[in-house]
């Protein structure tokens, strides 16, 4: 199970990349184990081109390594802080995409003014609290801005983007939505001023692409 986690994993950085979310090295995907208190990351500093199943490291929930030869992400005390306080989330993702960026660097939420946004995020995209790396304090204000929020997806202040997701899959689709509605927002505002959406309209749109939108099992 761990082994077909790390390869999903190592695969889904590669649509970081295609998508354009991430240069160099910056940036990361995460996927809870199903059943254990691990999760699987990428390890720090290691280019895209160079990822494989095997260097991807397991950590415990606290963000110790526990198999690997690398040395975790660096984000990894914020991925742990998640995956420990929100049990429902089974995958994390961090990038520094550059629209959504420059909205966490004005520390702004980017406004529920796209049906594409109503439909993948319930309202707007929440910014949260500036904090430094390297400890909890990131993670708790991911946790903190989307407890009883519908978006997946947060901007840190001065910071960027993460995304939760219900598979490390949703975490990537998140972040691609993410950064693509951050961008058309931002073009839109250069126009003009973007025309809201009423909140009942954002709430039906939410609900037809959450429970209707699709291939729906007939089981």
């Amino acid at each position: 199970m761990i082994d077909d986690l790390r390869e999903t994993v190592c695969n889904l950085h590669a649509e970081l990349v295609r998508y354009g979310l991430v240069v160099w090295t910056a940036g990361n995907v995460s996927g809870r184990v199903p059943g254990e208190d691990l999760f699987v990351i990428k390890p720090s500093g290691v280019s895209y081109d160079d990822l494989t199943p095997e260097s991807i490291v397991v950590c415990d929930l606290d963000g110790n390594l526990v198999e690997g030869d690398l040395a975790p992400s660096s984000d990894t005390a914020a991925h742990a802080y998640v995956y420990r306080h929100m049990p429902e989330v089974n995958g994390v993702v961090h990038t520094h995409s550059t629209y959504a960026s420059a909205w966490a660097a004005r520390g702004e939420a980017i406004p529920c003014v796209l049906t594409a946004m109503a439909d993948e995020f319930g309202g707007e995209i929440p910014v949260g609290p500036f904090a430094l790396i390297g400890n909890d304090d990131i993670g708790k204000g991911i946790v903190e801005t989307l407890t009883g929020h519908r978006s997946p997806a947060v901007l840190m202040q001065n910071h960027g983007v993460f995304t939760i997701g219900e598979s490390p899959k949703a975490a990537v689709k998140a972040a691609v939505m993410c950064e693509d509605v951050a961008r058309t927002v931002h073009i839109s505002r250069q126009l003009g001023e973007p025309l809201p959406i009423a909140q009942s309209d954002i709430d039906s749109l939410y609900d037809r692409y959450q429970n209707v939108y699709g291939q729906r099992s007939h089981l």
